[in-house]
């Protein structure tokens, strides 16, 4: 909330949660979906979650015109969506032999290099879109990052809200304290704790925080270790004031979806714990069995824009829609809506009672509603506390956004009675009321 005029760091991330991981609350509703999706227009198809569809669309605009930029790249990002790299490599290419500058190519190829680990071949795909500092810390990464040692780790969360907590060893030290958000995308620490653990950033940036000046660093780390799992050479943050001190306190760093989708884990909200796996197929099949034996069914997963998660869900009786899917960060609420979905689903909504946020780093109104029943899988919360965001807009197109309709999100409160298990391998998301076996 605003106090005397100003907006607080709760109030920077509590808006975060209500509206980072899904890039928009779609209009696709009843019967302009069925209209767009019977169009066989590939752009509208994309746009409705209909991938598959879509990419089939593409393809045949490419068989008719193989110059064709947009169909190319955006066949590339439909395979880059599931993480089907030799797909997305294949595509992307080809609009990149199209156009070798064209910056929306350039960031999915640079998405799809870091996703493999392949950070030199990402470099100059970020240097040509625009992104210099990407391009300087990747280059600078030496060796194969994000190495994996031991086999499980199951970490205990210190505290559960107003953000989850976990313990966490920076270059052998004593352990710190560390949220976690799927959110975010890498790793980042405080200030006093990259200098701490010894670290040089390879490359500094300026910028605004909060209305204040702040360095923005990269680096790269010896070593990570949670419980039992150790990660090497990891890509890491941080930020100082301009006199080198920690911006925020609340914690000693921040765990990102970089760290995550190098792991099969399993967010415990109901046994308060991450249980972190070291990727393999046999493992993946294990954990694909007991999810279905708990009685989670796999649900779709996407990863769009290098750390947002999407899933098909539904609000309010919406039927199933592309829907964000956050882990970690801040917030009460059980899932965010935005645009004019709240309206046009016909939710309750306090409109009496507007709540000055952030959203995206943008200060913005939200305002209270309560679907009568929001529901991700099998996985349901009935009349309960949810937010809208009226005024932001209901799809954003790149380069801020997924260029995907969605018609809200699920956060962090959504998930507390049930685990949920991530697998990036064969993008499925498992969602079982109660403890993790």
């Amino acid at each position: 909330m605003a106090e005397d005029g100003k907006w607080d760091r709760r109030s920077l991330f509590r808006g975060a949660a209500v509206v980072a991981g899904a890039a928009a609350a779609a209009p696709l509703l009843g019967k302009a979906a069925t209209a767009l999706a019977d169009s066989g227009d590939a752009d509208a198809l994309f746009k409705a979650g209909e991938f598959e569809q879509a990419a089939r669309a593409y393809e045949e605009i490419l068989r008719k015109d193989p110059a064709n930029l947009r169909a190319a790249r955006q066949r590339g990002y439909v395979g880059l969506l599931s993480n089907r790299f030799a797909d997305a490599e294949k595509y992307l290419k080809m609009a990149f032999d199209l156009a070798p500058d064209d910056k929306e190519t350039n960031t999915l190829l640079g998405d799809c290099y870091i996703r493999q680990d392949k950070l030199a071949l990402s470099a100059p795909h970020w240097q040509a879109a625009g992104e210099s500092g990407y391009a300087k810390w990747f280059a600078a990464v030496s060796g194969e990052p994000y190495q994996v040692h031991g086999d499980i780790a199951r970490v205990e969360w210190k505290q559960m809200d107003p953000t989850p907590l976990v313990e966490a060893s920076v270059n052998g030290g004593p352990t710190k304290r560390f949220t976690f958000y799927t959110g975010a995308p890498n790793l980042s620490l405080r200030a006093s704790v990259a200098k701490e653990a010894g670290l040089s950033p390879v490359v500094s940036e300026k910028t605004e925080f909060e209305g204040t000046i702040i360095w923005v660093h990269y680096g790269v780390l010896d070593s990570f270790k949670l419980g039992d799992i150790e990660l090497r050479n990891v890509p890491v943050g941080w930020s100082a004031t301009e006199s080198g001190g920690d911006v925020g306190t609340d914690s000693d760093g921040m765990i990102g979806m970089w760290v995550f989708y190098h792991l099969l884990t399993t967010f415990d909200y109901a046994g308060r714990s991450l249980i972190l796996r070291r990727r393999t197929p046999e493992v993946a099949r294990k954990v694909r069995a007991d999810a279905v034996r708990a009685g989670a069914k796999p649900l779709p997963l996407w990863l769009a824009r290098d750390h947002n998660m999407h899933s098909l869900g539904s609000i309010a009786g919406s039927g199933l829609r592309v829907v964000g899917v956050n882990f970690g960060g801040f917030g009460e609420t059980a899932a965010g809506l935005l645009g004019e979905t709240a309206k046009r689903l016909r939710v309750r909504t306090d409109y009496d009672r507007p709540i000055e946020t952030f959203a995206h780093s943008h200060p913005t109104v939200t305002y209270p509603c309560y679907p009568k029943e929001v529901r991700l899988g099998d996985a349901v919360a009935k009349e309960v506390y949810c937010e809208t965001d009226p005024s932001h807009p209901v799809n954003v197109p790149w380069p801020h956004g997924t260029g995907i309709d969605t018609i809200g999100h699920f956060p962090h409160s959504f998930f507390k009675p049930y685990n949920a298990t991530v697998d990036f391998t064969d993008m499925n998301l498992f969602i079982a009321r109660g403890k993790a076996a």
